[in-house]
């Protein structure tokens, strides 16, 4: 049985209702939509940007802390950064560098887990941390002045691992 608005035309075929101009229309917006469609993400910033990765070294007063970071340089990393992930390993971080001092503020919207963020000055220390972040909030989270560098780790690897103002990051990108 047909659906009620594919009933027989007056010559007993089947007919939608439309005219083979409408068709032909409906057809060449498909195909145009179907073209542009690999564009329309980056017309609009969206679409997911990939990171490079390099190893980053905490030096605190227990010892050497590694991560694995992934690096935030462009504009775009910089406003993706953590949003949308769903887990972070243990191990693991996204370093946003700013290549110049600057006063910082960062948010946790669209960003699903809880994390530290450390402030690096540009003599590569830690200058403020601001832990246990709230996931999805729009609250603003600042520097305490000029710094080049936030590190976004989990939430709670700061306390865990002992991690303080003055504590050295050694990081090929930040030239340290």
């Amino acid at each position: 049985m047909s659906p009620k608005w594919l009933a027989p035309g007056p010559t007993g075929i089947l007919d939608d209702g439309m005219t083979k101009i409408s068709r032909r229309q409906s057809l060449l917006v498909m195909v145009g939509a179907t073209m542009l469609s690999p564009f329309m993400g980056r017309a609009f910033g969206q679409g997911l940007v990939n990171f490079e990765k390099e190893k980053l070294v905490i030096i605190t007063k227990s010892g050497r802390q590694e991560f694995d970071v992934e690096l935030a340089i462009s504009n775009r990393q910089q406003a993706q950064g953590l949003m949308f992930r769903r887990s972070l390993p243990a191990t693991a971080g996204m370093l946003f560098d700013y290549r110049m001092p600057m006063r910082i503020t960062m948010w946790m919207k669209n960003t699903f887990i809880p994390l530290d963020m450390i402030f690096i000055g540009t003599d590569g220390r830690v200058t403020n941390i601001a832990q246990r972040t709230v996931p999805m909030s729009e609250a603003t989270i600042s520097s305490k002045g000029k710094v080049r560098a936030v590190l976004e780790v989990n939430s709670g690897t700061v306390a865990r691992l002992g991690i303080q103002p003055g504590d050295k990051i050694i990081s090929a990108t930040l030239g340290q």
